[in-house]
Order: structure tokens, then sequence, then C-alpha cells
């Protein structure tokens, strides 16, 4: 089990912040009013060690957790948690809708004495459990739940995945100040990334759609024929329905007719989806319309908790680049605003671009590109040992013992590279294969990034700095000798793996699972604390 050290950490950031956010001033009073309802003698606000040790011998499925929750009422000198002046306080009543709701927002999740649970918030029922049992199966729930909400997975975990973006840390002093009862409202405090409320927005939406049993498979021909306009099948009236439940179409005619109205939300479906875009429904576009819903919801949630382990700054800097690899496409973010999109391809299976954050601080226009050893080993010392012209006829030398490629138009860095620190040594550069941009599944380089409007990146990136006009740069990028400007003001540059993701405008998107982190990172997921009780 993962330890919760210290536990104050979940309570002071996303938990009671976000969740207090979201509630107004009636709602408090509701639950204010609710809380009222219930009364306990004051000896029962007292839990002491005794009391600690005989309730997880009583409720032995909670015992791994023992340790945590003891810790839990340390930090409160064994004052109850959830109770004060023997009624239940609003962080209780919270707490129960968190666990009520924690489908919604993409968290598998099942509580031993679940019922008992329950017992406590039923006004109808007199065979509840004590005010001390209650309040301590309270924060035994707390500990399950606030584990999988905010804690993330464990570090090994986090490891396997490559999800390395680094978390905000939250200093000591914040954490032994802190207490359970008053949570601090500190603007500075972590946040979620704000992708989490939209996908979480979405999620809902899905949820919905599983519970209207609207999702029903699309039926096809064998073998398969591309599906075109102007045709009419049975097919064709399925598709249309789909794409009418996720939102590509704002009705539904019913009609077996490739029209031009469909036509209208295949090319939204498709332009969503980072698919390219034509009218043609191949058999890849069936089988992912054919996905089922439960599906398309674990992939809703798996990118909610993506959203955890990913950088605050990301929401915060107003200046940065986005890399996500999934979707095979760069976002430059300049002045708090979208500033460039770019399509680009990364590394094959077996060479994956690495996920992780760092800065910019070189841009190298005409750059050599000093070829990798492990490319020379693999791929050109058979070529060179053949063909003794092999390193001329490609603009080639040999310098100091390593295979280097001159700057020129048919460099395999193109024309100009961005360079950010790494331990794995990968940039981001142009290419003159530019044809490569024209496939949907982008999976071609050796793990570095391959940006399509690499000028145009370099132009947006440097308009702030007056001497490198359009001109000076046209310069650079003729090819005839490297050039390289250190960026006074680093541009922080995230690399990130999101196979769903929500636009601005609320549109979600479903992308290729590229690298097969999504069942590496749901088989990390699933249940390992759950013990359901007799």
């Amino acid at each position: 089990m993962k330890t919760l050290y210290p536990i104050a950490i979940i309570l002071v950031t996303s938990f009671f912040i976000s969740s207090f956010n979201s509630l107004d001033k009636n709602d408090l009073n509701k639950k204010e009013t609710l809380s009222n309802n219930y009364t306990s003698a004051k000896n029962d606000d007292v839990v002491d060690s005794e009391l600690l040790t005989d309730f997880f011998k009583r409720y032995a499925d909670l015992k791994k957790y023992q340790s945590d929750v003891i810790s839990l009422y340390k930090n409160r000198s064994y004052g109850t948690i959830w109770y004060e002046n023997g009624k239940i306080t609003q962080y209780g009543l919270l707490l129960y809708s968190k666990l009520n709701n924690a489908g919604y927002e993409g968290i598998q999740i099942e509580f031993p004495y679940k019922n008992e649970i329950d017992q406590i918030f039923n006004k109808q029922t007199t065979e509840k459990p004590s005010k001390t049992d209650s309040d301590m199966l309270l924060s035994a729930a707390y500990i399950i739940y606030a584990n999988k909400a905010f804690n993330g997975v464990d570090i090994e975990t986090v490891k396997r995945s490559e999800w390395l973006l680094p978390k905000k840390k939250v200093s000591g002093d914040t954490l032994s100040s802190s207490t359970v009862a008053k949570p601090i409202m500190d603007k500075n405090k972590v946040v979620k990334f704000d992708q989490y409320n939209k996908l979480q927005d979405v999620l809902k939406k899905y949820k919905k759609i599983e519970q209207d049993n609207t999702w029903t498979p699309i039926t096809v021909e064998t073998p398969y024929k591309n599906i075109r306009p102007d045709a009419k099948s049975v097919t064709v009236a399925q598709i249309r329905n789909r794409l009418f439940v996720m939102g590509d179409l704002q009705n539904d005619s019913k009609s077996d007719f490739y029209d031009q109205e469909l036509m209208d939300g295949v090319m939204k479906y498709k332009l969503r989806n980072g698919l390219k875009p034509n009218y043609i429904i191949s058999e890849a576009n069936i089988k992912d319309m054919n996905e089922s819903i439960q599906e398309k919801i674990k992939k809703i949630s798996l990118n909610m908790e993506r959203c955890k382990e990913i950088y605050p700054t990301l929401l915060t800097d107003t200046e940065y680049i986005m890399v996500n690899v999934p979707s095979f496409e760069l976002v430059y973010v300049k002045n708090g605003k979208i500033e460039l999109v770019s399509k680009v391809f990364v590394g094959a299976p077996l060479t994956k671009t690495k996920i992780f954050s760092g800065n910019i601080d070189k841009v190298v226009f005409s750059p050599y590109w000093t070829v990798p050893q492990s490319i020379v080993e693999n791929e050109l010392k058979m070529k060179i040992a053949s063909d003794p012209n092999y390193l001329a006829e490609h603009n080639m030398e040999m310098v100091n013992g390593q295979v280097r490629q001159k700057p020129g138009p048919d460099n395999s860095l193109g024309l100009v590279k961005f360079i950010f620190p790494n331990p794995d040594d990968i940039y981001m550069h142009d290419t003159p294969a530019k044809t490569l941009f024209d496939f949907e599944q982008r999976t071609f380089s050796h793990g570095c990034i391959n940006v399509n409007k690499a000028k145009e990146l370099a132009i947006a990136m440097l308009k702030d700095y007056p001497e490198w006009t359009t001109d000076r740069i046209d310069q650079a990028m003729d090819g005839s000798a490297e050039t390289t400007f250190k960026l006074p003001s680093k541009v922080p540059i995230y690399i990130t793996y999101f196979t769903t993701w929500v636009n601005e405008s609320g549109q979600v998107s479903f992308f290729q699972d590229v690298y097969d982190r999504d069942g590496d990172l749901n088989k990390s997921l699933l249940p390992d604390e759950t013990v359901v009780s007799n």
C-alpha cells in the first residue's frame, strides 16, 4: 500500500480546495442544516488509542490502513475529525458526497463497510455505528479515497510509464501548520491541471450515454468496403446515429443515405480526433466508433489520472511549447494565447519519444547533425563499408571518429533545431521529409520531435528579439553555415502523453495509444487495496 505521509498535503490541496470552490453558500447552508441532525454525547468527541485498537479488531478489512488512520488522529491530539461538538461536520458530508460520486472523477474505488457508512448518513435508520466508530470509518474511507484521488500512482509506476513531469512541492512548514479541520485556502497551493475538470465534464456526458443505452453497435458487411458519399445502407444509418450520440451531428434523421449532412458530421468527427480530413469511412473508423462506451469512459478516466501528475506551471506559464505524442501535435503558447499549432512526428515504438519537461535554451539554424553511434552501428556501418563514397554522397563527414552530416536542405535535422538539455539528448527539429506529415500515425523518428512548421516556430519564438528579423532567419536557414542563438529567456517545453483531450470549446478527442501506455497505466490503477467485506 502507498503511504500517505504527511496526510495533510491532500487536505490542504485539491480535496477541500476544489470541492469548496464548487459549492455555493446555499449548498453549504443545506449541508450545515443536515449536519445539525447528527448529535452525539460529549465523550464521543475523543478517539483514544484503545478505541482505535478495538476498532481495527472489529473492522478487520481495514487493518492495512491502521497506521495511516492513527497518524491522522495523532495530528488531531486524538480528537474526532469528522464530528465537532457531537455533530457531523461539513467536511464529513463532503467526504460522503465524494465517495458516492468517485466514478464521476474517474476513480476506481470500492470501500469495505460501505453499508455501515451509508447508515451514518441515513436519517431513517436507528442502526448506526457509534459516533467514534463512525469517525474512524470516515477516516479510513478518506485514506482510501485520497490515495486514489490525489496521491497518484506510486513512483515506480510513474517511472515505468515515463510520466516524469515533476509535481510542485508543498513545503514542510506548510504541512506542519496544517490541520484537518481548517484547510488553507491559499491561491499559491497546488491546483489540478485544468484539463482534469474538462475531462470530468466529458466523463459525466459519457456516463449518461452509458446509462441511456444509446451506444448501439454498428454492423458492417464482410469483406468491408470503404463507405463513401452517396452510399446507402443500414450501416450508414447506424453511423449517423453514432455521430449524433457523440455530438458530431445536431440531429439524427435516421436516413440510410450518405448525404451532405452526414458528410459534415464525418468531417467534424475526423478533425476532432486528429484523423485525415476526408469523407471516406474506413474500416479503422468503424472500429473506433464501435469501441464500447465502457472503453471510452476508461480512457477518459486514465487521462484524468495523468492530469494529477503534471506540473501546475503548465497552467500559469504565459509562454511554453506543449507536444502531445498521441495527437502528433505541437502547440506554442505566447502571452497566454496560442501562437502556433503544428503537426509533428515522433519516435517509432522501438525508439519512443520520452515524456518529460524541460526548457529550450538554444535555437540552431542550418545545423550539423552528429549521427548517434547507435545509428552508425545499426544502420550506417554496413553502407559505409560497401560504398566508399557513401559519406560524400549524403553530405556527411568523419570528425574525431564521429559521423556528422553537414548543414543543408537535405540534412536530417532540416534547417533549424531547438535544444532543451535532457539526459536522452533528444530535441525538436525541422525535417526534409515533409511527406511524412500526411500520415495519420506519425511514429517515424529515432526519438526526436520533427516539426512541420519549424521555420514558423522559430519566427514566432524570436519575435521579441528585433535583431532576428524574418530576413535574417531566412539567411540563417540557407544551409551554408551553422548559426546558434542562445535564448536570453528560456522557453518551457512539455512533452506529454494524453490519449484523450478536451479543447477550449469542450470538444473531446480520442487519439491512438501509440506506445500502449493506456494499458500499462490501467493495470497499475486497478484497485490494489480493495477488500470487500462479507
